[in-house]
């Protein structure tokens, strides 16, 4: 069994009233974290976990597709949502009704989805280009989120010559956020290359009285005890280093609660472990789906994140990735050597798509000026025609 790396017992990652034990965060990532997920990964380990991406404008229109996606299961005691939006009142709206509902005991905004569908419309991480409107949107959601904590993620900017985070991260604290977290990236890099961690660690400079959280490259446990060493960050926000390892949220635990984990090492499950939690997951996607269909085609995308590294055959692989129901599934499940172990180095590392550096898909003019135009103010709100963003 490999020993886990431990820091010294952290402070508990206070964000506003809520503490957690574990200073680790489940990044809200489009078509992954639902329900189904957020469940997953908690039977693991610890920490907070956030929500997909929702559109505020749907939100507020009470989308049947948007009401299902801010539904939480009872097991979920932190119901934690992230919220996209490009209007003030619209946001506000939503922050609105997620309170005056009860459904939230936590509220993210995005400012940091590099996606083009999302970036065009002026939305995301092309946002806080716009100083003013950043601002007038984060105040106008941290009023109407009353009691409960609002938090910002996003970017270090849209480019390298087009640099926001320290600006709008003063901004943000300024505001009354409970915390903000960075992504060490800019929208032009989008998951390519190496994160600057060094951000980061400027921006827990400038930031002095809320915290901040460090995104960008945690692949496993070690690598988030080296951020927040590097970095003095708060907290860490874990996204594609968990695709198709939920227990990786052990491993932190682990690392980050040495005594309450003593002597449990790294998860370094063989394949029939592997075999079970992705099972584990279909069941789950199936019961959120309110759908075996929907549930068995959701967890196809999920395959080679889970099975990387291990010898299963081009064959098996292309068939689970096609899967039309559970039956099917547990008879291609079985056909796997369960006693295959670990395959160490293999099974880790980057997952997911990085993509390639690129100039982003701005609104026009959109970098001649940090204040909205006439034209750039009407068109805005067309970007939230969607109800899950990037």
């Amino acid at each position: 069994m490999t020993p886990v790396s431990t820091i010294s017992q952290p402070a508990p990652l206070t964000i506003g009233p809520l503490k957690l034990d574990v200073p680790v965060v489940l990044a809200p990532m489009a078509g992954i974290t639902n329900t189904a997920y957020r469940r997953l990964c908690r039977e693991f380990g610890a920490g907070l976990y956030v929500s997909e991406m929702i559109t505020s404008r749907a939100l507020v229109e009470r989308t049947p597709e948007s009401m299902r996606l801010i539904t939480h299961h009872e097991s979920e005691k932190t119901r934690s949502i992230q919220l996209y939006g490009v209007d003030p009142k619209t946001v506000a709206d939503a922050v609105t009704l997620l309170v005056a509902e009860d459904r939230a005991d936590h509220i993210d905004l995005n400012f940091g989805c590099p996606v083009p569908k999302v970036t065009r419309k002026g939305g995301g991480s092309a946002l806080p280009w716009k100083s003013t409107l950043f601002r007038q949107i984060v105040e106008a959601a941290v009023k109407a989120a009353g009691p409960l904590p609002l938090t910002v993620k996003m970017r270090k900017g849209i480019d390298s010559d087009h640099l926001t985070y320290i600006e709008a991260g003063k901004a943000a604290e300024g505001a009354g956020v409970a915390a903000i977290a960075l992504h060490g990236r800019t929208a032009a890099e989008f998951y390519s290359g190496q994160a600057d961690w060094s951000a980061i660690a400027a921006l827990k400079s400038a930031i002095t009285s809320v915290p901040v959280l460090g995104n960008g490259d945690i692949w496993s446990a070690d690598d988030a005890l080296r951020m927040m060493s590097e970095t003095g960050c708060d907290g860490v926000v874990v996204g594609r280093g968990c695709l198709g390892r939920p227990w990786l949220f052990g491993d932190l635990a682990a690392a980050f609660d040495p005594e309450s984990h003593q002597g449990e090492g790294l998860i370094q499950p063989n394949l029939g472990v592997v075999a079970q939690t992705f099972r584990r997951h279909a069941e789950l996607l199936t019961e959120f789906f309110d759908s075996e269909e929907r549930g068995c085609r959701d967890i196809r995308k999920h395959v080679a994140w889970y099975f990387k590294g291990y010898p299963v055959g081009g064959d098996l692989r292309a068939s689970m990735a096609t899967v039309q129901s559970l039956a099917q599934l547990d008879d291609l499940l079985g056909q796997l050597d369960a006693d295959q172990p670990y395959p160490g180095i293999g099974a880790e590392g980057p997952r997911g798509r990085a993509g390639t550096p690129k100039k982003p898909a701005l609104p026009e003019n959109w970098l001649n000026s940090r204040e909205l135009d006439g034209v750039q103010r009407e068109n805005l709100t067309e970007g939230e025609g969607d109800t899950s963003g990037g």
